[in-house]
């Protein structure tokens, strides 16, 4: 059950809030939108409420959702979304059939005012942005909410053990040793002691710490050692001391104010994280085979399921973020590509003539189906023979 659950619950709400974003928009620029979808493929489920021209739906395919909006590309858009079913005549409409409603629930046409190329240039920037800007506010909401309930988690700087050979045992690090202090700066965390020795490769330190309740100083060496950057893959030095942490972690209460600046500065830096990714792919110092698709995040959802609700809960704050950033790219069909055209318009006075934009569809549509395959091809791959 939980293989199923967790991703529906990771996907579906990452997705879903994205096209919330767009949903509200338009409605608040007077966009007609006759259809709000969860979840995508053949309707299971609709309800149009009397005396409104939204329809909701609960689609066959519970992951993610879409909105409907009454635009030129809305063929396209519907086609890829699950939404473009055939528009019979009247009596065979059956019960859901209004005479007076507008198209696709009744017989009366869309007004021109209502149509999305007929906005002004702002109103449909504002319309194509409002998806990452829901994906933006979902991480940093849920980013929040977990410092609100956790406090502010950190590994305690407490040695554990050593690695033989290495400075931290020819310095005389024991098990238990608690470090309070490097070269006279007070810290309490691993990661704050690991910065430290990161930093400082073939540079001696003096660290503080108490042992079985008494302060005492040791002076340690780091090692000079070559790794790849987490992040784009190109190789840095770094210091190493060869010493491991113990695991218990521990936490602190945070107030409101200091939850959503925390929230806030975790946003900013998986943001960044993203864009690192990106920036790696680009230079090629990162893989395309790293990536991950539908079949990977499912995974990962399980086993973030399996570790509890703050795991759960941060993925979703990642991907959340993940696809706020992809989003923006200058890709045709994603927001970003979508936003470049609309302010090419803007600037060339005149709306692009069909063909080219058809031509422009095609470039976004062949770029998505090729990196469709790619994650496959990678996801099917780690299935089989594991990653």
């Amino acid at each position: 059950m939980l293989a199923w659950l967790a991703p529906l619950l990771v996907l579906g709400l990452v997705v879903f809030v994205h096209e919330l974003g767009h949903f509200l928009a338009a409605k608040m620029m007077g966009v007609y939108a006759p259809r709000f979808s969860l979840g995508w493929g053949p309707a299971v489920l609709r309800w149009r409420p009397k005396g409104t021209e939204t329809e909701y739906v609960l689609s066959a395919l519970p992951i993610g959702g879409y909105v409907r909006m009454a635009s030129r590309d809305d063929e396209t858009s519907s086609v890829l979304e699950g939404g473009n079913e055939e528009v019979k005549e009247g009596a065979e409409h059956g019960k859901d059939w209004d005479p007076e409603a507008m198209v696709p629930h009744g017989p009366k046409p869309v007004p021109a005012n209502r149509w999305f190329e007929s906005k002004p240039a702002w109103a449909r920037v504002v319309i194509l942005l409002s998806g990452v800007t829901m994906n933006a506010l979902l991480t940093i909401t849920v980013a929040t909410g977990i410092f609100a309930v956790n406090g502010r988690t950190y590994l305690p700087a407490v040695i554990d053990s050593t690695v033989s050979g290495m400075p931290a045992a020819s310095a005389g690090f024991q098990h238990g040793d608690s470090v309070v202090a490097v070269n006279g700066v007070a810290l309490r965390s691993w990661t704050e002691f690991a910065s430290h020795i990161a930093a400082s490769p073939k540079t001696p330190m003096q660290v503080t710490l108490t042992r079985a309740g008494a302060p005492m100083t040791i002076n340690v060496t780091p090692v000079d050692s070559t790794v790849p950057n987490p992040m784009t893959g190109a190789p840095q030095h770094i210091g190493l001391i060869g010493a491991w942490p113990h695991g218990a972690f521990a936490h602190d209460p945070m107030s409101i104010g200091e939850s959503l600046g925390s929230g806030w500065r975790a946003t900013l830096s998986m943001g960044g994280s993203v864009i690192g990714v990106l920036g790696g792919l680009v230079h090629g110092t990162i893989s395309v085979k790293m990536l991950g698709g539908p079949i990977q995040i499912a995974r990962t959802s399980v086993q973030a399921a399996k570790s509890g609700s703050e795991a759960l809960f941060t993925l979703i704050a990642f991907l959340s973020i993940n696809l706020a950033v992809l989003n923006l790219l200058p890709i045709p069909i994603l927001d970003g590509g979508q936003v470049l055209l609309v302010v090419a318009e803007a600037v060339k006075g005149s709306p692009f003539s069909d063909r080219v934009r058809d031509i422009f569809m095609k470039v976004g549509l062949a770029a998505i189906a090729l990196l469709f395959a790619v994650v496959m091809y990678n996801d099917l791959k780690g299935l089989i023979f594991g990653r």
